[in-house]
């Protein structure tokens, strides 16, 4: 394998050589197409550095404070006390990242749960405003033993607003008032001079304790903050570890030459030159294992909400696999030449049940026989991708040795920053959002007039 085709660290290895002129034919990138793009990341590899040494990108710095993981861990076993159900409210960024770690500890997996999760609160994510569901919720909840833990970095978040007013409502009516401080958690901005925060506000008049969420980080680039970190402690998965993994991406930025030294910088520059120079306009992001299958979805959030400005970013598409081969696969492999995918493989040779060969002759697939569900999905997630290529189809691999904290710390950075390097490399800021402000002042204007 060439130079500059394979990178990564020890928790996890990239490889694009199925987006290659010598692995797809006409449909890659040829070298020096490939080193041109990574040419022109040189200087935002540099600038990045620069952005950790000055400490004017928050977010490269976090890895370093665990101060901030002590404050929640004492809030948590606070806020824990008698609870048999813990509620996360919060939406997008606020949401996303906290459900990803939740879920690489079990959540949301029927019949999963990790060591040291039995005495545990049950964990429930609302991320989606719907007011059936809040309804259901609130009469089914028993209110004395569930806890609520509401996030808006802003405070102004209407949607977060909306389910912290509507439950505080419910918790008043069930006569239990005062027991308010004890059954919610806020996480907002600290105050501001001159800026309302309404949750902040809200909380203050219940004496609702809260928790300051960082101000130089926004809510997509916020899980590895206590937004995120929050759920991930609730779980029981060491906080510290995820910090760890991140601190990895970081010192493997510092350490790189060039850009082809570093794993975020070559993705980032791979996808913008697939983009520009063969019309692709669509990533897949599949992971082979169900533990990552929320970070499908925050990957979606995060690329599209950062990168899709003035006319620039692709669509980012989340999938799963083995599942999503019966599926969406029909049209990655055989439809409209505009997809990119991502495929990340987690060493599972020789685990789970294996399969009975004489039950598997029987029913017609003794190819089955005498190996562990693990060997089959690790045969698909490898046969996948080599399928692409003979068709013509860009892919890259990522190869996981074993899932714990610091390798999911690790994959959260080093997304976060090839999504910050691509936008740079297009011209754009990865970190506003003026695309979703006029649909909140419409919003806000069809309420005002129903007043």
């Amino acid at each position: 394998m060439q130079d500059g085709q394979r990178h990564g660290g020890t928790m996890f290895q990239q490889s694009i050589e199925g987006c290659l002129e010598g692995a797809i034919g006409q449909y890659g990138l040829t070298p020096s197409t490939y080193e041109t793009w990574l040419g022109k990341m040189g200087p935002h590899v540099e600038s990045l550095k620069g952005d950790y040494l000055d400490g004017s990108l928050a977010l490269l710095r976090i890895a370093d404070d665990n101060q901030d993981i002590s404050d929640a861990e004492t809030a948590l076993a606070k806020l824990s006390e008698g609870a048999k159900t813990l509620v996360f409210f919060g939406t997008g960024g606020s949401s996303l990242g906290g459900e990803t770690l939740a879920q690489f500890a079990g959540w949301n997996i029927s019949g999963v749960s990790l060591p040291g999760q039995s005495n545990r609160p049950r964990t429930r994510f609302y991320a989606n405003l719907d007011g059936g569901t809040l309804q259901s919720v609130l009469e089914s909840l028993d209110l004395p033993s569930t806890r609520f833990i509401v996030t808006s970095k802003s405070g102004g978040t209407a949607e977060t607003l909306a389910q912290a007013i509507a439950t505080l409502t419910a918790v008043k009516a069930a006569g239990l008032e005062a027991q308010i401080p004890k059954l919610f958690l806020g996480i907002t901005e600290p105050d501001k001079p001159g800026k309302s925060n309404g949750l902040r506000t809200l909380f203050a008049k219940f004496g609702i304790p809260m928790l300051e969420h960082h101000t130089g980080i926004g809510g997509r680039f916020s899980c590895l903050t206590n937004v995120g970190l929050m759920p991930a402690i609730a779980r029981g998965l060491d906080a510290r570890a995820i910090r760890a993994g991140a601190k990895s991406v970081i010192d493997a930025l510092l350490a790189a030459k060039s850009a082809k030294d570093f794993a975020p910088a070559v993705g980032a520059a791979t996808a913008i030159a697939l983009s520009k120079e063969k019309g692709i306009g669509t990533l897949v992001m599949m992971p082979y294992a169900d533990r990552l299958g929320r970070l499908s979805a925050w990957f979606v959030q995060l690329w599209a909400e950062s990168l899709g400005k003035n006319g620039e970013g692709t669509t980012p598409i989340g999938a799963l696999g083995p599942l999503d081969q019966h599926s969406q696969l029909q049209l990655f492999m055989d439809g409209p030449r505009d997809h990119y995918l991502t495929i990340l493989r987690v060493a599972s040779e020789g685990t789970g049940p294996s399969i009975d060969p004489e039950l598997a002759r029987i029913a017609g697939a003794a190819m089955l026989g005498g190996h562990t569900i693990g060997d089959i999905v690790s045969a698909q997630s490898h046969a996948l991708p080599e399928a692409l290529a003979q068709a013509g189809r860009p892919v890259r691999t990522i190869d996981i040795a074993k899932l714990d904290e610091k390798t999911i710390g690790a994959l959260l950075m080093h997304f976060m920053i090839e999504t910050i390097l691509a936008g740079r490399l297009l011209g754009i800021d990865p970190f506003d959002q003026p695309g979703v402000e006029l649909a909140k002042i419409l919003t806000r204007e069809r309420l005002a007039k129903g007043a």
